[in-house]
């Protein structure tokens, strides 16, 4: 009987270790029930390496999520929702813009702030946007001189 009561006990504590590993991995991951954040658009010409779930970071700080992304058919940009906790206030005069995490890393929505003492509204339009620059394109123009001003 020892022996079940043993089986039980390390099954109950295997479970219990799942469950909170489970908690952790979705509090790491920014999930939450949702209610806590606000909307606020943007328009970029490029969106590369960036998709809904993507982070939104100001200062190297997580601040929110991109909760949608679709492709005007109008102007042919990137039109993209950010969803911002609600304890952050972002100056209406603040840039938003595609940040890479270096040479091989991810890319990330990053929010420069501006110095207006006004803050923009849930669901908002950022305007002052600067898309993906590509680094292959940078390396490209690199390599064969750049504005063709060689000897």
């Amino acid at each position: 009987m020892s022996e079940n009561t043993t089986e039980v006990l390390v099954g109950g504590v295997v479970l219990a270790a799942a469950v909170a590993f489970g908690i952790y991995a979705a509090q790491a991951a920014g999930l939450s029930t949702g209610g806590d954040s606000y909307p606020l658009q943007a328009s970029f010409r490029s969106l590369e390496g960036i998709s809904v779930g993507s982070d939104v970071r100001l200062a190297g700080v997580k601040v929110g999520t991109v909760s949608g992304v679709s492709l005007n058919p109008e102007t042919f940009r990137a039109d993209t929702t950010v969803a911002l906790a609600n304890t952050i206030e972002i100056p209406d005069d603040s840039a938003i813009v595609i940040s890479s995490e270096g040479l091989l890393g991810g890319n990330f929505v990053e929010i420069v702030p501006g110095g207006s003492p006004f803050a923009y509204e849930p669901g908002d339009v950022i305007t002052d946007t600067q898309g993906a620059v590509s680094l292959i394109s940078l390396l490209l123009k690199f390599v064969s001189g750049g504005d063709g001003a060689s000897e």
